[in-house]
């Protein structure tokens, strides 16, 4: 039995389907063979075959930058407005990041 073939048209970043491409190249894999192993795959598995995750908001990357940093967790006094205020003699290390980054 033959089967019947069908279009797939969809968007994408030139710079991501140009990186693919390169790749799946290296692996002797075209992009139409690689897209159909990725629907095959969903099917089989009848999940996506990655566990997506939501791409991190500013205000947890930077708390990821703190951590990775080494930066303790302090709680820093503020004024009415919120601005923070780093006593260098203190935390020279936090006021050093504050200022340089």
């Amino acid at each position: 039995m033959q089967s019947t073939k069908s279009t797939v048209n969809v968007k994408i970043d030139a710079d991501v389907k140009n990186s693919a491409a390169n790749l799946l190249s290296r692996m002797g894999i075209d992009q139409t063979t690689a897209i159909e192993m990725y629907y095959r795959k969903i099917i089989a598995v009848k999940a996506l075959p990655f566990q997506p995750e939501p791409v991190p908001s500013a205000g947890e990357q930077l708390l990821a930058a703190i951590k990775r940093k080494g930066i303790p967790n302090i709680t820093l006094p503020a004024d009415e407005n919120g601005n923070a205020f780093i006593d260098k003699e203190k935390y020279p290390e936090l006021y050093d990041w504050a200022v340089e980054g």
